[in-house]
């Protein structure tokens, strides 16, 4: 029965993550679509904090 729960539960974070997805893209989107930002401006900042540590990433969210 706990596997049962498991594998729910899993399923459920699945479309948790898929949500937050969408969402994320949509407002994306808008932004783009309004010139807020724009595409390459957006990948690299998204590349510039995906190669930051976990260390300079917290200390940037408490500046």
């Amino acid at each position: 029965m706990h596997d049962i729960d498991l594998y729910a539960q899993l399923g459920d974070l699945k479309e948790v993550d898929y949500r937050n997805t969408l969402a994320i893209a949509t407002i994306l989107e808008i932004l783009i679509t309004k010139g807020f930002i724009d595409r390459r401006e957006f990948s690299q900042m998204a590349q510039h904090l995906d190669d930051m540590s976990i260390e300079e990433l917290k200390l940037l969210r408490n500046r």
